[in-house]
């Protein structure tokens, strides 16, 4: 699918999850799929736990037990292609990047987006990490149902 229209299949968007378990603590998850020239998000983490090597053309490869989800290399990203995950009280939370207008605002319900598109459930605004100091991509914190972890990418404005 990938190829054809854009769109990665469940069963990639899945392997760039941690296994079951490990997102109890926020966890970043990237969805670069095809080689590149890019590495900021290397360069950015404070932890390392992001690596891309020398050739900055591959794929980057996050060890889950070293990243913190601190979400520096979401607001790195230039591809907006890192978000953070994490499943909290049978729910899943996410640090999404945002670049967009108008902003949400802290207790706004606005419309979850799949990968498609297409609005698939209601997403709480939790917090808002504003990209001032951060190439202006700011980091919107998430709420939604757990049953869309795997679905959910991003927010679109339910008044427009």
């Amino acid at each position: 699918m990938l190829n054809n229209d854009g769109i990665p299949t469940p069963e990639q968007v899945k392997n760039r999850f941690p296994e079951d378990g490990v997102l109890n603590k926020p966890k970043a998850i990237i969805e670069c799929y095809e080689k590149i020239p890019c590495n900021p998000c290397e360069t950015s983490c404070p932890f390392k736990a992001i690596t891309i090597g020398e050739d900055i053309n591959n794929v980057p490869v996050i060890n889950h037990d070293l990243c913190t989800g601190c979400a520096i290399c979401v607001h790195s990203c230039p591809g907006l292609a890192i978000m953070v995950a994490q499943i909290m009280d049978n729910k899943a939370l996410f640090k999404i990047p945002y670049e967009m207008l108008p902003l949400p605002e802290i207790g706004e319900i606005w419309d979850g987006v799949d990968r498609s598109g297409t609005i698939i459930c209601q997403a709480k605004i939790i917090k808002i990490d504003s990209g001032k100091n951060q190439n202006q991509t700011n980091v919107i914190h998430i709420e939604t149902d757990m049953k869309h972890l795997y679905d959910f990418i991003t927010i679109r404005c339910p008044y427009e």
